[in-house]
């Protein structure tokens, strides 16, 4: 079985290492086939790992050792347990998907061979994070998804807009990085350890250490270590503040965006956190940290949602929004229903990617959804899976979204952490954001008027396009098998919610304090598939879905002229969702343009003024003063020569026998 653990990694970065190095012998045919084979294996040999651990053979051990620094080693490991395992499937799965859909999406693309070998390699880095024992083999697939992010959202590196999204979510990824890499070295400095069985086993210890950032201010040792290493996954999973990378992240191409959305990278925060549970429950404050961001990031970026044109941009924004979601229930010490949204939420949230996609090849690369409209009719297969993906995003029963997202709700409502009823109030009027903004994308897009026969019109500012001339079509069978292959689970997933989230799935996996009992009030409340729908059928967030629901379908369908008049008179709102709150303008004008300001002053005033004006030609301009100067004492005239030695001589006599004439006189 160990042999089957490196398989698991190993076979997408075999098959990345042919398709990258040997692209063009094995031609367009070839990387594809060499890529999807080799995920495949990934997955067919995850769910071979994944049975073999239900029934009780874990594994937690290291593979080589890397280096040794006195009593310290770093080793690569892999700990195989029911989180990692179930990581395995879900990132093995979709990744396998969205690479058969590339065929079909990347057909007519120049770099071809080089898009699926970097999504490959892609993948291999998920999973060697999420098969990881220790903090330094986790640290290195945590860069190396990020590394890989990179390439792949300026993959086509022509375009201006790509360049900047890329290097935009590389900078803002070194932000949330530096605090990772801060909390990995406390605990290396704590515990004398990079494994996690050993750093857990020390936690105690850690929970009672004080340390002091700020003379006179203790700080719990475990609190700064947990707080740093949310800062790593604040960056990795694009939470506020350092979301602004995600949406630009959609200048890539769409099977790339739907992998870093659903499965890979934005994930491995929320991974992270829930495999260091045993350090998370020791710490209410970071816990409350967590519990706040979680619930600023779901509800305020739902809203920029609502407002936005761009198909991608309206499901990244919805990314956003669920790993808040995700979030909020990690600091409500509810780990388990964190994960079990991560799932779910990786099949649907896939579809809706894929699905744009789909809409996106039928209409030549359009993506503004005011040229679309009425392409049910041309597009039935993509239109119902975009519609299955809209049910379980907005949580509607019974639908995959409902059963994890409703457990995070009343997770939220049961928390006793410092902002549990902030976070519990925004992830409850974020269920009728979610529900307006998933269906407003589908009717704008589906229903209604066929747009994309005329001009767009020109809204504040963007000029109107040319029409299209040709007549959309469904999308080929590679684009559309793995769309279905998506949507059954995407339908079915949540139905697991009693033995994942609410039962002991994670039992050895996940460390949940007796104290911290929210999930387990939930668990002793459930009473089945069938019930928990019924009972959502009179809660509030049923209620407020299905209002968000009515209200697109009478903004978008009955009334579609309201949606114009709407953003005339909440013109100032518009305008903020619209500049994203200004973050992008803060970060553009203060901290971009005024590190290039500070560069600026330390460059004219530090090294043209300090060290080239005074030190470098300062002291060259010393030197040939002197050198003037010593200059006209060497006239070469012997009387100058002798009258200088005679005063050089009563100066002399004066220092030396002066002082002594002058006390005896005055004696």
């Amino acid at each position: 079985m160990q042999l089957l653990y490196l398989v698991v990694p190993l076979a997408p970065l075999a098959a990345a290492i042919v398709a990258g190095l040997f692209g063009r012998a094995i031609g367009r045919s070839g990387a594809h086939w060499v890529t999807i084979v080799g995920v495949g294996i990934a997955f067919f040999a995850s769910c071979v790992v994944f049975v073999d651990v239900l029934r009780g053979n874990t594994f937690t051990g290291s593979v080589y050792t890397w280096l040794t620094a006195g009593a310290t080693q770093f080793e690569i490991g892999f700990q195989i347990d029911r989180l990692s395992a179930l990581m395995m499937v879900v990132v093995s799965f979709v990744s396998w998907m969205v690479h058969i859909y590339t065929i079909g999406y990347m057909a007519e693309d120049p770099g071809y061979q080089r898009f699926f070998s970097y999504i490959s390699l892609f993948t291999f880095s998920m999973l060697m994070l999420v098969m990881s024992n220790n903090f330094l083999q986790l640290f290195f697939g945590w860069e190396a998804v990020g590394l890989v992010s990179y390439l792949l959202i300026g993959f086509w590196y022509t375009r201006p807009t790509a360049i900047y999204a890329n290097l935009k979510a590389f900078i803002v990824n070194r932000i949330g990085d530096f605090g990772f890499l801060l909390g990995i070295a406390l605990i290396l400095a704590y515990c004398g350890t990079l494994d996690y069985g050993e750093v857990f086993a020390q936690a105690p210890r850690l929970a009672v250490a004080a340390i002091e950032i700020f003379p006179g201010a203790p700080w719990l040792v475990i609190s700064v270590v947990c707080i740093c290493l949310f800062v790593g996954a604040m960056g990795k999973s694009a939470q506020f503040p350092l979301h602004v990378w995600l949406p630009d992240s959609m200048e890539g191409p769409t099977p790339i965006s739907a992998l870093i959305h659903a499965a890979t990278m934005v994930t491995a925060g929320i991974f992270m956190v829930a495999r260091m549970s045993p350090l998370f429950e020791l710490s209410d404050a970071a816990r409350s940290v967590v519990l706040v961001i979680g619930g600023i990031t779901a509800f305020f970026m739902a809203l920029i949602a609502i407002i936005a044109y761009d198909i991608k941009r309206v499901v990244a924004y919805s990314t956003l929004s669920q790993l808040g979601y995700m979030t909020v229930a990690l600091g409500a010490s509810a780990y388990p229903a964190a994960m079990f949204h991560l799932c779910t939420h990786a099949f649907f949230k896939a579809a809706l990617f894929l699905a744009a996609g789909s809409v996106i090849i039928a209409l030549h690369h359009e993506q503004d959804m005011r040229r679309m409209g009425g392409l049910r009719k041309y597009m039935p297969i993509t239109y119902l899976v975009m519609l299955i993906g809209a049910f379980a995003n907005a949580a509607f029963p019974p639908f995959a979204g409902f059963f994890s997202k409703d457990t995070i709700i009343d997770a939220a409502r049961l928390a006793q952490v410092p902002g549990s009823t902030f976070a519990y109030g925004c992830v409850l009027l974020c269920a009728f954001v979610t529900a307006l903004y998933s269906f407003r994308l589908v009717f704008y897009a589906f229903h209604g008027e066929e747009r994309f026969r005329h001009p767009a019109p020109a809204d504040h500012g963007t000029h109107g396009h040319e029409a299209h001339g040709h007549e959309p079509h469904e999308s080929p069978w590679v684009v559309t098998v793995p769309l279905i292959m998506l949507a059954i689970p995407s339908v079915c997933a949540g139905w697991l919610v009693g033995w994942i989230a609410l039962g002991d799935y994670f039992a050895g996996s996940i460390v949940i304090l007796p104290e911290h009992h929210g999930l387990a009030e939930l668990a002793e409340e459930y009473h089945g598939v069938v019930a928990m729908v019924v009972h959502g059928l009179f809660t509030a967030p049923f209620w407020l879905v299905v209002a968000g629901i009515a209200t697109a379908f009478y903004l978008y369908i009955l009334r579609p002229d309201l949606p114009g008049v709407a953003r005339e008179k909440f013109g100032f709102l518009v305008r903020i969702l619209e500049n994203k709150y200004g973050f992008d303008d803060f970060n553009q004008k203060v901290l971009a343009d005024g590190t290039v300001k500070l560069g600026d002053g330390l460059w004219q005033g530090g090294d043209v003024a300090v060290i080239d004006g005074a030190f470098v030609n300062g002291s060259a301009k010393a030197v040939g003063w002197f050198a003037q100067v010593v200059r006209l004492l060497q006239s070469g005239f012997i009387y100058q020569y002798a009258f200088a030695m005679i005063i050089g001589l009563v100066v002399g006599l004066t220092y030396w026998l002066g002082p002594p004439l002058v006390a005896r006189l005055l004696h």
